[in-house]
């Protein structure tokens, strides 16, 4: 009876149970129903207004902060290129839209604060009413800024604008426009370096975007996280300021006086000028004509009118821009001339076929294998000693050392100088020589007899600017640079960029010869329109004849330097195809010189020759 109880009594204990799980089951599920239904009702009646807030929440409390591009700064501090702050006016359509009493002040507050077009406003909700992220306006100064921020901030009288916000951005600008243009280079797309300085250090310059992010926590306060940008370095370059001034100034000058002695084009193809430190290879100057405006390196109308650039293609266009952002003084190979005769010379001191105590007779003309080659004096200048055959440019005198030397030795003293080498210039788009030069084994007497005076072989600006250095400072090569330090936004210096002593062309001994040699072509030589009053400069003057041949067009140049003990500057003019009649002289290279040395010389401090005289007799 017990166990028939048992029995009964767990039947009924079992039906019980799955009654009340069946009930929670069915709750459970009428519990979610309504959920869903709930969920649905508020999505329907108000979704709108929680994905406005939740959009709203990620635009205006998750951002990237802009990083700030570094500086490229003069020797002495002087800002060349810079990034300033401004702001982009944005958009969101949606927001604005959102309540019909925001529309109307919020197109006349873009219109009075940012001067956007109500059309275009008008427009853009026509078309894109759901739109979230549109820029109206680019580069807002912060005076602009300051005056929306103070219309956003005033509920009372502008209590309906909705929708925009202003982001911040940087804009790269350069104080000086067209000062220094082939050295500095631009910016393209942003923050990407184009040419010049802002090209070769663009990852020094650059920083990292920063980022604020925005949340919301459990009593609906908005937390924050950030990270903030780290702004690029500033970069300090060898350049003085000054002293580009001084060069560009003559350079123009030059242009504008000589254009209008012929009845179109620029005073020359081109006008080329680098000054440089002969004892540590750093450049102070360097400038090309025609050049252009940093701001606008697109603006072509400097140098065409707007008809004839609207007739150019897109390949012509984009064809006479890199030609004009070309940097002559680094990309652009040509011919010496005899601005080559010292490497000739001194390459002869060196190997001992020379002692100094030489003659040459020169009747205007050398027959070299099958040619005749020609003296730059058809008449011939005599009987010459080896220094009056430097002072007077003779080239018979040259190609006879040039046999005398040999084609290895020759050679190998055209390497030894650095020609047909990078010179390793921190700029870009260095000019290839090596394919331009003769080897041993295809160099013939009459291509030994041209290459000895400067002709038959191609040479960059850069190259022999620092060869020509290491020839007057005692025989060491320093590789040419353009930036000396390295520091960060707050001016702490975090990397000094030391000269670089490449190797040892000469002996001090044949380096003091050359520079009596080369102060004999200024005192009493080709060079003598280079003077300047009160200081000892030497020099070599060059007329390279382009090819080809007899077709009268130049190449002249002149390379100078001072003080003539211990030389502190050295000043290299090229004038390709000057805009004259003739064309083969070298006094439009070592006038330009001579109005830039007497400027430059008393602002660096060069000694001059009364003060060295006074030196040695004390």
């Amino acid at each position: 009876m017990a166990k028939q109880t048992k029995t009964f009594f767990r039947k009924k204990f079992s039906k019980n149970m799955q009654k009340k799980l069946v009930l929670l089951f069915v709750a459970i599920i009428l519990a979610f129903v309504f959920l869903i239904g709930r969920i649905t009702y508020i999505n329907a009646a108000n979704g709108e207004d929680y994905t406005r807030i939740v959009l709203d929440q990620q635009q205006y409390d998750s951002r990237t902060i802009p990083f700030k591009r570094g500086d490229i700064v003069d020797r002495n501090g002087t800002k060349m290129a810079t990034s300033e702050r401004v702001y982009n006016v944005i958009l969101d359509v949606k927001v604005m839209t959102s309540d019909e009493d925001s529309i109307e002040p919020t197109i006349q507050v873009l219109k009075d604060c940012f001067e956007i077009d109500e059309e275009e406003v008008r427009d853009l909700i026509e078309e894109s009413p759901s739109s979230r992220y549109n820029i109206l306006k680019k580069g807002v100064d912060y005076e602009t800024y300051k005056k929306f921020e103070a219309i956003d901030e005033d509920d009372e009288n502008y209590p309906d604008v909705a929708g925009i916000w202003l982001e911040e951005d940087y804009v790269r600008t350069y104080p000086y426009n067209t000062l220094a243009s082939d050295v500095i280079g631009f910016t393209v797309d942003g923050n990407v370096g184009s040419n010049g300085i802002e090209a070769s250090y663009n990852n020094t310059l650059n920083g990292t975007d920063g980022r604020e992010y925005g949340y919301l926590d459990e009593t609906s306060t908005v937390e924050r996280t950030v990270k903030e940008a780290v702004n690029g370095d500033t970069v300090m370059s060898t350049i003085d300021l000054q002293v580009q001034s001084i060069v560009e100034k003559h350079i123009l000058e030059f242009n504008e006086q000589h254009k209008n002695e012929a009845s179109a084009g620029e005073g020359s193809k081109n006008t080329a000028v680098i000054v440089m430190n002969p004892q540590n290879g750093e450049i102070l100057a360097e400038a090309s004509y025609p050049n252009y405006d940093l701001n606008q390196p697109r603006d072509l109308t400097k140098y065409y009118t707007q008809e004839t650039i609207d007739a150019m293609s897109d390949e012509e266009q984009l064809e006479t821009l890199n030609s004009l952002w070309n940097n002559f003084c680094v990309s652009d190979t040509y011919e010496p001339g005899s601005t080559f005769k010292p490497f000739t010379i001194a390459a002869g001191l060196e190997t001992g076929i020379l002692t100094g105590d030489e003659t040459y007779y020169c009747g205007g003309v050398l027959h070299v294998g099958d040619h005749d080659i020609h003296c730059s004096n058809r008449d011939g200048h005599g009987t010459q000693t080896l220094k009056q055959a430097l002072e007077n440019s003779c080239n018979v005198a040259l190609m006879e050392i040039g046999e005398a030397l040999g084609a290895e030795e020759f050679c190998r003293y055209q390497e030894l100088f650095g020609f047909g080498e990078y010179t390793g210039i921190d700029l870009p788009g260095e000019g290839e020589t090596s394919g331009l030069l003769y080897t041993p084994e295809n160099m013939d007497a009459a291509s030994l007899a041209t290459n000895a005076f400067g002709q038959n072989f191609n040479v960059t600006m850069t190259q022999l600017a620092a060869s020509f250095c290491s020839l007057i400072n005692g025989g060491n090569y320093y590789e040419p640079h353009v930036v000396k330090q390295i520091q960060d936004e707050n001016g702490n210096v975090t990397e000094n960029i030391d000269p670089v002593l490449v190797k040892k062309t000469i002996s001090e001994e044949t380096s003091e010869v050359i520079k009596d040699y080369m102060l004999g072509v200024v005192q009493e030589g080709t060079g003598s329109s280079a003077a300047v009053e009160g200081y000892d400069i030497g020099g070599k003057t060059g007329t390279a004849e382009k090819l080809p041949r007899g077709n009268g067009k130049y190449l002249v140049s002149f390379i100078g330097y001072a003080p003539q003990e211990n030389p502190e500057v050295v000043v290299y003019v090229v004038v390709d195809e000057p805009n004259v009649a003739a064309q083969a002289s070298s006094s439009y290279a070592t006038e330009l010189a001579s109005g830039i040395m007497s400027e430059i010389f008393p602002y660096l401090g060069i000694t001059k020759s009364s003060e060295t005289a006074d030196t040695q007799a004390n």
